[in-house]
């Protein structure tokens, strides 16, 4: 039987594609809800919840993406056993832009939505504050440390937050599957970041959702589904006046 770590749910059939949640202040895979309810007719899809996320226990120490990619690498090879399609949101697209960058053989596709590859990406003032009482809420209704342990893990992510992730233009061109970068067009995530993202990971697409913000994968869940399905669904296009893809 399978072991893992992590909490996590299976749904649907088919080449397996895995879902990582945001993180931000312990979110968890419920607010993938809309990705899971479309690509269930289309995959098998796993949402793995992170180390002191949701329904997966908090350990001693602090937290880092590189912890949590580890574990992800470890959650693929246990859990699903051959490489996948691997999404992430918010905190999730770091993770799974470390996850890549470890073992590139055990993804095939990559979408990060809504994610920085160095903490300097976050819009000014992002991380500043409080979060709000709803987050603190729906940690205790799932955590098996208990609600009493939220302001820890606040704590950690801040610690986090400050320093991570570092990635830098070497390490974008290291990416090596086929890549989307997601933004909402009003998102937390600053525009030009993503476009440094999409400049120098080498196989990589660019999608600016309009009228959406930092929360784009439920706010206008449709349209990012269809765009991401036919990024995870299909081959790349033959365009017809190619500029940064002209060399390929």
């Amino acid at each position: 039987m399978p072991t893992s770590a992590l909490w996590f749910d299976r749904r649907g059939n088919g080449d397996p594609l895995v879902l990582l949640h945001p993180g931000g202040a312990g979110v968890d895979a419920r607010a993938l809800t809309p990705q899971v309810e479309y690509f269930a007719d289309r995959f098998e899809v796993f949402t793995p919840e992170q180390r002191a996320h949701g329904r997966t226990a908090d350990l001693e120490g602090p937290l880092s993406y590189s912890l949590m990619a580890d574990d992800t690498v470890d959650f693929i090879q246990s859990v699903v056993g051959r490489p996948v399609r691997l999404l992430g949101c918010s905190d999730g697209a770091v993770v799974a832009l470390a996850t890549t960058l470890r073992r590139p053989d055990l993804v095939e596709r990559l979408v990060l939505v809504a994610g920085v590859h160095h903490w300097n990406g976050w819009d000014a003032g992002v991380l500043d504050g409080e979060p709000p009482e709803f987050l603190r809420t729906a940690y205790g209704d799932l955590s098996p440390d208990g609600p009493e342990h939220y302001d820890v893990v606040v704590e950690k992510l801040a610690a986090m937050h400050a320093v991570e992730p570092s990635f830098g233009p070497e390490d974008l061109a290291r990416v090596q599957p086929r890549t989307l970068v997601m933004i909402g067009d009003d998102d937390e995530v600053r525009f030009e970041h993503a476009i440094e993202a999409y400049t120098h990971i080498p196989d990589a697409e660019l999608a600016v959702v309009p009228g959406t913000s930092h929360g784009l994968l439920v706010e206008k869940p449709e349209l990012c589904n269809r765009i991401i399905d036919e990024f995870l669904s299909r081959d790349a296009v033959e365009t017809f006046a190619p500029r940064r893809r002209s060399g390929r």
